[in-house]
């Protein structure tokens, strides 16, 4: 999709469960807050979004408001690009604040900080600072020039070495280059400040080192959220097409091959509808880390899957027979390798699974997938959990 044809609103039924500030902040505006039963049976408060802005969102996400998002719909091949706009939404959400956590932490222990602290110790500039972003727009709002400056200084060496790279295509240049600039301007308002009251200032090169150096990480890392949109996006499908053959069974008994109906769009369309009218929904969830108190989980993302799935029940038993009768846990390889025979994308499943788990490895994002098999029910778990501290 082209920057011209990108949608500026996303039309999916979200559902936003919300952390202790953002109900806070929704309640402080008179918003009702609703409650919902989200796939794993949990009730949660939040709001429920089916047209909404993808930026909105995301804001939402960087000041830790959410905690939380679920999709629960019959077919999502018609949503294709939505849900992978929104997947790509979530994780990025998350780089921008760990690469912001991740400035912050170095640069409060550079030495020109420290030094100006032993100096003014009744303005301490550290993990315990806190200014609001009025006090902080205040004293950066006669700054700008300098803002432009340290830009400029920061990322002009990266530039260079992103074009001078033999090994990018033309494309992955300017993805990088423009990777670069999305992550420095989410940088907060408190780092800006750092770094602006220390510009030029002795000292002042271990400030840009260090905002490099993380820069250029975070610039790999950015593959990341395409590859999951990609993964997620192969495993909702293949859910739906589950769901959708059955129903065609069910709706077409006796006729051999039924399945192969569902490629008719209007036979597929009352299919369809049907799955609606019985409540049949694959659920696509989103569960991020935590905020600033979650220590060591602030980078973290689990996607979980939840589908009914009754043509399981054998290899549930076997498996449960193996490693005991109150888990069914494997791992999402040992899920693809094990299915039944017939089931399509098989192995596109399991080549998306290896080039994402290759491309975790290469840049220290912690990936791990497991599916769970309820014993007292027909559903399917399928989590994939990233750490991307």
């Amino acid at each position: 999709m082209s920057a011209a044809e990108k949608k500026f609103t996303l039309d999916l039924p979200l559902k936003v469960i919300l952390t202790q500030e953002g109900i806070s902040h929704f309640m402080s505006r008179g918003t009702q807050l609703q409650r919902f039963k989200m796939a794993d049976n949990v009730e949660e408060h939040g709001v429920s979004l089916n047209h909404f802005s993808p930026m909105s969102l995301q804001n939402m996400i960087l000041v830790d408001y959410i905690s939380k998002m679920e999709l629960a719909m019959p077919e999502f091949v018609s949503h294709r690009q939505e849900v992978m706009d929104l997947s790509k939404v979530i994780v990025y959400s998350i780089l921008y604040k760990q690469f912001d956590r991740e400035i912050f932490g170095k640069l409060v222990k550079c030495d020109c900080v420290r030094q100006y602290n032993r100096m003014n110790p009744s303005k301490l500039i550290d993990e315990q600072t806190r200014m609001s972003d009025r006090q902080l727009r205040n004293q950066l709002a006669v700054k700008d020039q300098t803002i432009q400056q340290s830009r400029q200084t920061i990322l002009e060496p990266i530039w260079k070495n992103i074009m001078a790279n033999k090994d990018y295509a033309a494309e992955e240049k300017n993805i990088y280059l423009l990777m670069t600039e999305k992550f420095l301007n989410r940088l907060s308002l408190m780092n800006w400040y750092i770094i602006v009251k220390f510009y030029k200032a002795d000292g002042f090169d271990q400030i840009v080192s260090i905002i490099r150096d993380i820069l250029t990480q975070y610039m790999e890392k950015s593959k990341i959220p395409e590859y999951i949109s990609v993964m997620i996006m192969e495993l909702a499908l293949n859910s739906e097409n589950t769901n959708i053959k059955k129903e065609a069974k069910l709706r077409f008994t006796g006729i051999e091959k039924s399945e192969t109906l569902i490629f008719d769009p209007e036979i597929r369309g009352q299919i369809v509808d049907e799955l609606v009218r019985k409540r049949k929904v694959v659920s696509l969830s989103w569960k991020i880390g935590g905020g600033s108190s979650a220590i060591g989980k602030q980078g973290s993302l689990d996607i979980r899957l939840y589908n009914q799935d009754d043509e399981f029940q054998e290899m549930k038993d076997n498996i449960e027979s193996a490693i005991g009768a109150n888990t069914n846990k494997k791992s999402l390889i040992d899920f693809y390798r094990q299915m039944p025979e017939g089931e399509e994308n098989t192995d596109l499943g399991l080549y998306y699974l290896s080039y994402l788990d290759d491309a975790c490895k290469k840049v220290g994002v912690k990936f791990d997938s497991l599916v769970n098999q309820s014993t007292s029910s027909d559903l399917t778990m399928i989590s994939l959990k990233f750490n991307f501290s």
